[in-house]
């Protein structure tokens, strides 16, 4: 149903069953999958690609072009993929010639006022809490979950079956299966409850536990620890899954928590 108070572009492309409700808008070289609903207020701007049964909430603004001075209005996108939910307020920017698209996957929730800037890449069944902000160039694996009002620096990455705290700041890599807070942000553990809630066995989240008492607890520089890793534990997916992020951070990774005279805790 398209509410004839709602402004549709004619070039736009809709898929079948798709709801826009009055005062939404719809621009140009749009694509907007089947089943999905574009609520009142919600604006979807040129070159934005949303998914099947998608929920774009009022005042969420899909697409616009990046707050980045280098871009020049090269023809980028903003896609979006199925079953996700966009809620009230939440601003997507499409990309610049760095990766030419910003991507939000499928099954994602991202909650009210969330920022996701030009060029992320945000995987499955990913959670953005409330005023979640996301810098350019930040990514983000599947099934990671980012509390309120929690932020990421430009091209620092988060890795998948993570659990960020809220109030945190994002400025080095946070490998996967982890939980991580405090200011700087620090290892925190493994993410046990997530890895049992998405069906890790108990092998499994061993294996991950005891690469990241290597890597974080017993207080080796990364090099050495990355080192002794693949020479102590036995191989596995999720060993191989870890060593690859650390190995391939540009930005380095978090460190444990380790406190000073100045905390007060």
């Amino acid at each position: 149903m398209i509410s004839p108070l709602a402004s549709v572009h004619p070039n736009a492309k809709l898929g079948l069953d798709v709801t826009i409700e009055p005062f939404a808008v719809v621009h140009d070289n749009v694509t907007i999958g089947d089943g999905t609903r574009i609520m009142s207020h919600a604006v979807v701007m040129p070159y934005s690609r949303i998914g099947k049964h998608c929920e774009i909430f009022p005042g969420a603004v899909i697409g616009a072009v990046p707050q980045d001075l280098k871009f020049v209005g090269e023809e980028t996108t903003a896609e979006i993929g199925d079953h996700t939910t966009i809620r009230e307020y939440v601003t997507i920017n499409r990309g610049t010639k760095d990766k030419w698209k910003t991507v939000v996957g499928s099954h994602c929730l991202l909650m009210a006022y969330a920022h996701v800037a030009h060029d992320c890449i945000i995987g499955d069944h990913v959670i953005l809490a409330n005023s979640v902000q996301l810098a350019g160039h930040v990514e983000v694996g599947d099934y990671a979950i980012i509390s309120g009002l929690a932020g990421a620096n430009q091209f620092t990455r988060i890795g998948a079956h993570t659990y960020i705290a809220g109030h945190t700041v994002v400025r080095k890599d946070v490998p996967p299966f982890v939980k991580a807070g405090r200011e700087p942000m620090s290892y925190a553990g493994v993410n046990v409850v997530g890895l049992q809630r998405r069906n890790f066995t108990a092998e499994q989240i061993a294996a991950i536990s005891q690469v990241y008492h290597i890597l974080f607890v017993q207080g080796h520089p990364t090099s050495v620890a990355v080192q002794m890793v693949e020479e102590q534990v036995a191989d596995s997916e999720v060993k191989q899954f870890i060593l690859d992020f650390v190995k391939s951070s540009a930005t380095g990774i978090i460190k444990r928590f380790s406190k000073n005279a100045e905390d007060a805790y």
